[in-house]
């Protein structure tokens, strides 16, 4: 889909080059034709992809023909497609090929055809051709998640220190931290209204969530009902549950912005108890709209992206946030390392390696 200049899915053609011919006479082998590869690189976008290459179309180089003063023919010039990190490939048929999470990752998606040689007559053979699609999903620190109007992208200008264009999803702002800004999820998302499905699949590859909400509540049109601010988290709450209940299990912070406006600070008081025994407000809700749990925040900080209240403190939460989240993370990883030599050293110690294994041993390192 597109929103505004952004793009997060591209279909392209590639094919790998043909070989080189062979050289019957004095059994020369024609090179290899080049391979297409789709590599991840930083500051790259798939709007800039298109705009690049808008036939969409990547051919490698032939391989050389074998000849008299090189009978051994040269590999044809591989082809490389730059590519965002956060990028799954796909073929036509929606397998996945691979995924590229960081830069430099690389896959391979078109072979280059084998050069001529005895076994194929000295003729060369064609490089493989194939349609594949790249799908965004974004990868970034902290995802920002709430309703149209709630003020994310003027959050992320302060954040930042930048003025982005709504569509500039995904920034490094002066904590060295990716923040992603995404389309407004509206109710109904998990259902696929709108481009709400779209912005819940990117969220996935968030490490943790932002919600944003306006303290004044939320009104989607004059049509829809209205939501305080307590009833509009308790929503986005339900529209993650539905989408895939994982996504609630990750750390969320809660920024409340617009506080700003009249009587912003006694609405923070009543929404702060609201929060603080949910359970006791859910009976206001229809049953279909309570979520099976409800998000427990690490941060609760009130802002104002106009005046620039509470912005600082809001950085603060978000690097304490993923610094806790990383020493977690750690931890877990030297159990698990410490569990496996355990087991390991425990497995030696009790079983003593027979005639059979140590021979097997052997010719494993044969």
């Amino acid at each position: 889909f597109k929103y505004g200049n952004f793009i997060d899915k591209l279909r392209l053609f590639t094919r790998g080059g043909s070989g080189g011919m062979g050289y019957p006479r004095l059994g020369g082998e024609g090179g290899k034709g080049g391979d297409v590869w789709v590599v991840a690189q930083n500051r790259m976008t798939l709007k800039q992809l298109k705009d690049r290459y808008p036939q969409k179309r990547f051919v490698a180089g032939v391989g050389a023909n074998s000849k008299i003063s090189a009978l051994k023919g040269s590999k044809g010039k591989d082809c490389e497609i730059p590519v965002p990190v956060g990028i799954s490939v796909t073929d036509e048929n929606g397998k996945i090929i691979g995924e590229l999470n960081k830069e430099n990752d690389r896959i391979l998606v078109a072979q280059g055809g084998l050069g001529g040689k005895l076994l194929t007559n000295f003729l060369p053979l064609k490089g493989q051709k194939r349609i594949i699609h790249l799908d965004l999903k974004l990868i970034a620190d902290v995802g920002l998640v709430g309703f149209p109007n709630a003020g994310k992208s003027s959050l992320l200008s302060c954040v930042s220190h930048a003025k982005p264009a709504i569509a500039d999803y995904a920034c490094k702002c002066n904590l060295i931290i990716s923040v992603a800004d995404l389309p407004g999820l509206i109710e109904g998302a998990h259902m696929n209204k709108g481009m709400g499905h779209k912005f819940l699949k990117h969220i996935e590859r968030t490490r943790q969530l932002l919600f944003v909400v306006d303290i004044s509540g939320f009104q989607l049109s004059s049509h829809t009902q209205y939501r305080t601010a307590f009833e509009t988290i308790i929503l986005l709450t339900k529209e993650l549950e539905l989408y895939k209940e994982e996504l609630q299990t990750k750390p969320a912070l809660l920024a409340v912005n617009k506080m700003d406006l009249p009587d912003a600070q006694d609405k923070f008081h009543e929404l702060m108890s609201q929060l603080q025994n949910p359970k006791d407000f859910l009976h206001l809700f229809e049953k279909n709209m309570i979520p099976e749990r409800t998000v427990e925040f690490q941060h609760i900080i009130p802002i104002s992206a106009v005046t620039g209240e509470g912005i600082e403190e809001l950085k603060n939460c978000i690097r304490k946030s993923l610094d806790e989240q990383a020493n977690q993370e750690n931890d877990a990883l030297h159990k698990k390392q410490l569990l496996n030599l355990w087991i390991s050293d425990t497995i030696s110690s009790t079983e003593p390696p027979s005639k059979h294994a140590v021979t097997t041993s052997k010719m494993d390192i044969i």
